[in-house]
């Protein structure tokens, strides 16, 4: 099986910029990043980086400045074997959720993240594309079935937390133990349950 982990190196997690500056948000989106590649590393498999530009990481990078749907849907044309798609956002994750998820049977085993997206995918069927936008979950469930393939769902805590929004770095600093929750740890952050509902303050707010 070939694992991609698609990466926005550029300008990532622009919806963190309340919290992080520019180049944290390159840092954190790095430290992530490379918490994922572990876990792929952990499950057995071997991870390729597809990112829209050169990536200075640990593991082999293919570059595609294209968006997300045209670039891994040109890896999936290009595929001899099953792909597994997982995103790079995913700093709960780990080796024996990604051993779940690649050894689940069927045509197209689909990941969903909070809100109906799609954080991971195993394709196994040739003619499935995907395409990433809205909830992409239940769109790659009808897109599977429109081509006769048989879509399967993994539920999982760890995989359907992706971190896009300031409110996310809760369940990080909660369940993470990886360099995403370091990372976010060494640059002051902390829960803050004073209020009676756990959020995240930063030692200079």
């Amino acid at each position: 099986m070939r694992v991609v982990v698609p990466f926005e190196g550029t300008n990532p997690k622009t919806r963190l910029s309340d919290v992080l500056g520019p180049d944290e948000r390159v840092a954190f989106a790095h430290a992530m990043l490379r918490d994922v590649l572990d876990a792929v590393r952990a499950a057995g498999a071997e991870p390729t980086v597809l990112a829209t530009g050169p990536v200075d990481v640990d593991a082999p990078v293919g570059v595609d400045e294209r968006r997300l749907t045209p670039a891994v849907n040109a890896v999936l044309a290009d595929a001899d074997r099953p792909v597994a798609v997982v995103m790079a956002d995913l700093p709960l994750v780990t080796g024996p959720v990604l051993e779940r998820l690649f050894a689940t049977e069927g045509d197209v085993v689909v990941a969903p993240g909070r809100g109906a997206g799609t954080n991971a995918l195993v394709v196994r069927d040739d003619a499935f594309r995907v395409d990433f936008h809205g909830a992409s979950y239940l769109d790659h469930r009808e897109a599977a079935t429109a081509v006769g393939a048989d879509p399967t769902t993994v539920d999982s805590h760890r995989l359907a937390t992706d971190v896009d929004e300031p409110t996310d770095l809760v369940e990080v600093l909660v369940h993470g133990d990886g360099e995403a929750a370091e990372w976010l740890r060494t640059h002051g952050f902390r829960l803050d349950r004073g209020n009676g509902r756990v959020d995240v303050v930063r030692a200079d707010d």
